[in-house]
């Protein structure tokens, strides 16, 4: 899957779990401060992201996620992109 692939779905999971305006979800917004994610929302993603992607993100990874883009990245590298 390419890295465009995994931002096109991470992004239908913002808007469906996280119930996030499609239009805010840029590359550098970061999670708490832009697109008002908080901590347990942040954890909801991540589950959300696990089950998507069939990928597990451990807690040392999951803590450096600040904005989408990291997000995105994360996700394509354990997809082996």
């Amino acid at each position: 899957m390419d890295r465009s692939e995994v931002a096109e779905r991470l992004e239908s999971v913002l808007v469906t779990e996280l119930g996030l305006d499609e239009d805010k979800i840029q590359e550098e917004a970061h999670f708490e401060e832009d697109l008002d994610v908080d901590s347990l929302g942040v954890v909801e993603l991540l589950m959300a992201l696990e089950d998507e992607f069939d990928v597990k993100i451990p807690d040392e990874e999951a803590e450096s996620i600040m904005t989408v883009g990291q997000a995105i990245d994360l996700v394509h590298k354990k997809l082996g992109g």
